[in-house]
């Protein structure tokens, strides 16, 4: 199983959102390169990153500062934020990322999510963020009438590496993951999935590794590393 430690970039800064409110914003004192310093010296071999200013204005913001990230560190990165077009993917994946993960386009546009996994095979994972079952689009400030079983049933024989479900209910909450719904959807589709939203201990790793489940890719772990509740040494011995 994967452990994606997160970075959120917001004005530069590594930031954290509660159930994407940008109104409810924490922001760190160590930049997100000193942050992607942190992880990889602490053992991780990935990384999320998602360029927030980039899902608000539905394009890349911060490549100057994930550009950064990839000279000084040997992490496979995913990133997110903006993504909107083949141009958008490419110039990603030429400067050097592991996975781009597309969320809104995907949504919006299958024919276009279609293109991107035949041209960058293996390359493309897609963000889902659901709340009560439907999925929201646009930093999370459009809710759509979209499941997201219907949705990952049109898309799987696309091509999609993963799939990152956020429960935007649980989201920087630090009140567990939604294991039970997103265990219930891995046994669904085809397609991994990733765990994302509201990590709050060392025990939700735990718990979510013990399930053996083969769909179940990884898991992501943002605010409870910021905020202290998890150590970086003690998240990568579950490595």
């Amino acid at each position: 199983m994967i452990i994606f430690p997160a970075i959120d970039i917001k004005d530069g800064k590594c930031v954290r959102l509660i159930k994407g409110d940008f109104n409810k914003m924490t922001s760190y004192k160590d930049s997100p390169i000193a942050q992607a310093i942190k992880y990889f010296q602490g053992g991780f071999n990935d990384v999320h990153i998602v360029d927030l200013d980039g899902a608000i204005h539905g394009k890349s913001i911060n490549s100057i500062i994930v550009r950064e990230i990839i000279k000084k560190v040997k992490l496979k990165i995913q990133i997110g934020g903006g993504i909107r077009t083949i141009d958008d993917v490419n110039s990603w994946i030429e400067m050097g990322v592991d996975k781009v993960v597309m969320g809104t386009a995907a949504v919006e546009n299958t024919g276009l999510l279609e293109t991107a996994c035949s041209k960058f095979q293996n390359k493309i994972a897609v963000a889902l963020d659901v709340k009560d079952g439907l999925i929201a689009l646009s930093g999370w400030k459009k809710q759509t009438n979209i499941s997201a079983i219907d949705f990952i049933k049109k898309i799987q024989n696309f091509g999609v590496s993963r799939i990152i479900y956020t429960d935007i209910n649980k989201d920087g909450t630090k009140k567990g993951p939604n294991i039970k719904d997103t265990v219930e959807l891995s046994s669904k589709v085809k397609i991994p999935l990733v765990i994302s939203g509201g990590v709050s201990s060392i025990e939700d790793i735990r718990k979510i590794k013990s399930l053996n489940n083969s769909n179940i890719e990884g898991v992501i772990v943002g605010k409870s590393i910021y905020d202290g509740d998890i150590k970086i040494s003690d998240l990568a011995e579950l490595i």
